[in-house]
């Protein structure tokens, strides 16, 4: 079976629709004829050049496929290289104010930037973990005991060692207030008051 040439301006609505729907697209074979496409997440360069000659028409357009994004890895636990960005906010409680630090370490150390209560060991907690901020994600099977630590919230964004922070921290079950403990030091909490 012979297509006819279709112009530019046709076709894309059409793979738009095909791409959306997860359908895999038919492209025009080099003769001319229908032939699928190899996967629907490659795509096959659309030629409105007439049938038998070698130069694409200047409607013809091409396309690579970009890469799937992919999240950087979480460090691992133990030591990094001690390089933070972090905007911290601790809810001591729903009645209390939020108490917002920043925290900029180099080297494990801080900067002058950093406005923290206790910068140097905060700086020093991410030298020696640089997966502090990073917990594993809870899985359904894992077992928590069901106490009650305080109404305390706290959020952490930014970077550490040039992988993206984004942690929350609460203390209402046993797991969770272990997190927060392990990362006090950055938290700018002790004994599980802000």
């Amino acid at each position: 079976m012979r297509l006819p040439t279709l112009r530019l301006r046709t076709l894309r609505p059409l793979l738009a629709v095909l791409a959306v729907a997860g359908l895999a697209a038919c492209t025009a074979g080099p003769d001319g004829t229908a032939t699928p496409s190899a996967s629907p997440t490659t795509s096959s360069p659309v030629s409105t050049a007439p049938s038998g000659t070698d130069s694409p028409s200047p409607d013809t357009e091409t396309s690579v496929p970009a890469p799937s994004p992919s999240a950087p890895p979480a460090p691992s636990a133990g030591p990094g290289a001690g390089n933070a960005e972090l905007s911290i906010m601790v809810k001591p409680s729903p009645e209390e104010p939020d108490l917002n630090y920043t925290l900029v370490c180099r080297d494990g150390l801080p900067t002058a930037e950093s406005q923290h209560p206790n910068p140097e060991a905060a700086c020093a907690a991410l030298k020696n973990n640089a997966a502090l901020l990073s917990p594993g994600t809870m899985s359904t099977a894992q077992a928590c005991t069901e106490q009650y630590g305080g109404p305390q919230q706290a959020t952490v964004t930014g970077i550490v060692d040039e992988t993206p922070v984004d942690a929350a921290f609460a203390r209402t079950n046993g797991c969770e207030i272990g997190a927060w403990n392990a990362a006090e030091d950055v938290l700018g909490a002790t004994g599980g008051a802000a």
